[in-house]
């Protein structure tokens, strides 16, 4: 579990493919603090397992599964990552819940100054837009973000200057994809609205959110 809260900007050491899989090293300095073999760090959002390390960095492997589903795969040598360490018991929460599981990869679309912040519209695979809402949290490349406006193909956040300057989103442009993880509650919420609807079905020969429905649950 991790809390979206870039710890550090990491650079890509060197890149190894097969026919789907990846090997990449990471150089890296704050993470590597009382780093352990099999440690989970998130790697622009995405959950991976430490397999070595050294004083300055470390190497994960990439399933076939995570390169289909990821950005990782634009990845070589050089390029920047955003790096975070799992969640530890008692430290702060800051951000929100980021299990590391990329649900999908969007394309940012524009992005424009506004006052002190740079504002992103990020264009979204409708799998993955029908979980985020309007000031709801959003993970974009394992950051953890507020979403500021929705439209029918995506949706936009608001960046502060020191979001900008600690993580990649600096040298993020127009066209470049980027991880996406919408809120887990979401799809919690969703899971459980399916299995009752199902049941309602099966029961009373209907479906649907109704306020009956809601009020029963606890939504209202």
């Amino acid at each position: 579990m991790f809390t979206g809260i870039i710890e550090e900007i990491g650079r890509i050491r060197s890149v190894k493919k097969g026919p789907e899989w990846i090997e990449m090293e990471i150089s890296a300095s704050k993470i590597m603090e009382g780093v352990r073999l099999g440690d989970s760090i998130a790697v622009n959002g995405t959950c991976l397992t430490v397999t070595r390390f050294d004083e300055n960095g470390f190497a994960v492997d990439v399933m076939p599964e995570t390169v289909a589903k990821t950005a990782l795969k634009q990845l070589s040598p050089g390029s920047a990552v955003n790096l975070e360490r799992a969640m530890a018991a008692g430290d702060r929460f800051g951000g929100h819940f980021v299990s590391g599981h990329v649900d999908g990869v969007g394309t940012i679309t524009s992005r424009k100054p506004f006052g002190n912040a740079v504002v992103f519209e990020v264009e979204t695979p409708q799998d993955v837009l029908k979980y985020i809402l309007p000031k709801g949290s959003v993970a974009i490349d394992g950051i953890s973000l507020t979403v500021v406006d929705l439209s029918d193909k995506g949706f936009s956040v608001s960046i502060i200057p020191h979001t900008l300057k600690e993580t990649i989103l600096q040298y993020k442009k127009v066209n470049d994809p980027v991880n996406l993880e919408a809120d887990m509650m979401a799809k919690y919420i969703e899971r459980f609205l399916s299995a009752r609807f199902q049941g309602q079905e099966q029961t009373h020969g209907r479906s649907g959110v109704t306020e009956a429905f809601l009020r029963e649950n606890g939504f209202m």
